[in-house]
Order: C-alpha cells, then structure tokens, then sequence
C-alpha cells in the first residue's frame, strides 16, 4: 500500500474539519427551532420558516441568529432587532392549536 500524499491528508483534513461544523451548525439550528416550537406554539417546520425569515429580515445568517436565540434562552438577553423579528415571524405563523387544549381566546 502507498503512502498517502500530504496534499491529500490536507484536503481529507479541511472535509472533515467542514463536516464537523456543518454537524454542530445542525445542532443549534435544530435547538432554537425546538425553542422556537415551544415559545410560539408552531410547528417544527413553521419552527424553521421564523428563523429563516428572521435571518433574512435581519441580514443575519440563519446559524447566527439560532445561536442568538440559544443565548437568550440561558441569559435572558436578545438583540432589540431580533426580538422584534421574531415576534413579528410567531405573529404570523403561530399560535398552532395544541391537541385537547381549550381554544385559545
């Protein structure tokens, strides 16, 4: 068996370092749309489309404002600007009608 080319450990090195973001990238979108499902009363996938329209009216990448949302969900804290996107995205999408619960009024 022949030795692998240093060029090409290098660039098997940079894939996975790539995968290993993209997996933890996945994570905290994943997160903050299941905090999102519970503040707003949406749907997993109503979940993604607030964050992805916070994201666009913000300017803001979508794992950016996920990590924004997890810190806030810790400390308390959210940007002003992302609040009221947020809030304006539940408005539009939520609240979803949970199962055997009295009609919300």
């Amino acid at each position: 068996m022949g030795e692998i080319e240093p060029d090409r450990i290098f660039h098997l090195q940079e894939e996975v370092d790539q995968l290993k973001e993209a997996v933890a990238s996945h994570a905290v979108v994943d997160q903050a749309i299941g905090m999102v499902v519970a503040l707003g009363r949406v749907t997993p996938d109503e979940g993604w489309e607030v964050l992805n329209e916070v994201s666009q009216h913000t300017n803001i990448k979508l794992r950016n404002v996920a990590d924004l949302i997890l810190i806030w969900g810790r400390s308390g804290d959210m940007p002003t600007e992302i609040r009221v996107e947020l809030a304006e995205a539940l408005e539009r999408y939520g609240p979803t009608q949970i199962p055997g619960a009295p009609p919300a009024g």
